[in-house]
């Protein structure tokens, strides 16, 4: 694993290479190519991935949330009801159900069917509010406790470096420019509640079905919007 000072090294060695061709087509392509420019293995734990540092990459200007963290609600199983009760067909005739979805805690959204869902944060969990399973007694909450919430954003963010790059082409023809980075440190828990209230903090769910009907779930995350990033943080500092 790399420490800080090798990460920010890495760097401004990849910023002066100038534009560079993307290691994997898509919105995953610009993380993928700089880690392999950094000799970072590629991995979905939720330690950093340096000693103390998590390294995250945006494209300027992007439109794409960024995922913080991942984090399957409870209790076990509840993929499979949510997929059932308000999942849709993949495409028009398809047997295989998907959930895809984004949610956040002011409005209850909109689904395929007309079914809203809306995320509520209560004294000691945020839970997946939504009128169709409220409906259903023997159906239960899904829910995040927040103390599960707290552990994971704090092992994964002691500190953040979170590297911009100019893009231009497209697909497995993109090129990235790495040249602007950003240290931020001092993560706050309520304040993270916070911006999840106001609507900042978002909820992606992205749930699928395998041809077999068990459920796969793409990774259920709270996400922002890269210009929003440094709210989740007290400290931030460009380094790059």
């Amino acid at each position: 694993m790399k420490t800080y000072d090798e990460l920010l090294e890495g760097l401004k060695e990849i910023k002066k290479q100038g534009w560079v061709k993307t290691h994997r087509s898509g919105n995953t392509g610009i993380g993928k190519t700089l880690e392999d420019l950094l000799g970072i293995e590629e991995n979905n734990f939720a330690s950093p991935d340096g000693l103390n540092t998590e390294l995250k990459a945006g494209r300027r200007n992007a439109s794409s949330m960024l995922t913080l963290f991942t984090k399957s609600p409870n209790p076990p199983k509840i993929n499979s009801i949510l997929l059932k009760e308000i999942g849709y067909p993949e495409k028009k005739g398809s047997s295989k159900k998907i959930l895809h979805t984004t949610i956040n805690a002011k409005t209850y959204n909109r689904l395929k069917g007309g079914t809203g869902l809306k995320v509520s944060v209560k004294s000691d969990r945020v839970i997946l509010d939504s009128p169709k399973l409220k409906a259903n007694p023997k159906i239960p909450t899904p829910y995040w406790d927040k103390e599960t919430l707290k552990k994971q954003f704090e092992k994964k963010y002691v500190e953040l470096l979170y590297v911009k790059a100019d893009s231009r082409g497209s697909g497995s023809n993109e090129e990235f420019h790495f040249n602007e980075a950003y240290l931020m440190k001092g993560f706050d828990f309520e304040n993270f509640l916070k911006l999840l209230r106001e609507g900042t903090i978002l909820v992606d769910i992205r749930i699928g079905q395998y041809l077999d009907g068990r459920p796969h779930d793409h990774g259920t995350g709270f996400r922002v919007m890269p210009d929003k990033l440094d709210l989740c943080f007290a400290h931030r500092k460009k380094v790059l």
